[in-house]
């Protein structure tokens, strides 16, 4: 799908990048943002971005996201049957976070007769770089010391594509791998302030975090270029098994 847009980007801000793209779809989006603690919502129509709103950071997102998106869609004077698409971060991210969102997006799809469309975590992280950057790494936290991690490249038209699959890592031992001048970016590296090697070049922190404004534009570009997920389908994309799983996984102990 990279290789089929035009992109211009707003630069390196946080919130609403100014994609252009004719070929992008003009239908009502409402996007949600929820792998960390403090969720996103956002409403797009016309290849824009009109409103995003950060969720209530005092409480977790299965408190927050409703009331969030009635205020949303309250600010952009929609009616929710007008919502033609549901767009979702879909992980790598936080197991209860994403079950939330996905969930929500889901019945929320369902009541009112919208698309839905699942959106990975790592790139939508990537998007927020700086038109500048070439090349950046997208990180999340997949706990136990360990991240998921996924090299994205600018294509000739501007997007920041994946430049291989992402992978399991140990933190440490792949910071320390990391060739010098490697941008890197996710809201993991709140964890490792001060103790980055040398090799690596954090984006600014408010770049970090993925966002529901970004996720409404990538589902804006992949709805045009043909991408569909089916509303029963649909499901998280988790770095690992959760703990309880490996439990089960593993042999009786005798």
């Amino acid at each position: 799908m990279c290789r089929e847009l035009v992109h211009k980007s707003g630069g390196g801000r946080r919130g609403p990048r100014a994609f252009r793209l004719p070929c992008m779809t003009h239908m009502r989006i409402l996007a949600l943002e929820t792998t960390e603690r403090t969720a996103s919502v956002a409403a797009a129509e016309h290849n824009k971005v009109l409103v995003s709103l950060p969720c209530d950071s005092t409480l977790r997102s299965a408190q927050s996201l409703a009331p969030a998106i009635g205020q949303l869609l309250r600010t952009v004077h929609w009616e929710p049957r007008s919502v033609e698409l549901v767009a979702v971060s879909v992980g790598p991210g936080s197991f209860t976070g994403l079950r939330v969102g996905l969930t929500t997006a889901k019945l929320f799809a369902y009541a009112v007769g919208a698309e839905i469309l699942g959106i990975d975590t790592l790139e939508v992280v990537a998007a927020a770089a700086p038109s500048g950057v070439e090349q950046v790494w997208a990180a999340m936290d997949a706990q136990r010391g360990q991240w998921v991690v996924q090299q994205f490249g600018r294509s000739a038209e501007g997007w920041q594509c994946p430049r291989g699959p992402a992978s399991l890592v140990v933190a440490e031992s792949w910071l320390e791998g990391l060739p010098p001048g490697s941008a890197i970016s996710g809201p993991v590296l709140h964890k490792v302030l001060g103790r980055l090697p040398r090799e690596a070049q954090p984006l600014p922190a408010e770049l970090w975090p993925p966002t529901a404004a970004n996720v409404a534009m990538l589902a804006s570009r992949d709805y045009a270029a043909g991408r569909r997920d089916d509303l029963w389908t649909l499901v998280p994309r988790y770095s690992r098994p959760s703990a309880a799983e490996e439990r089960l996984r593993q042999p009786l102990e005798r």
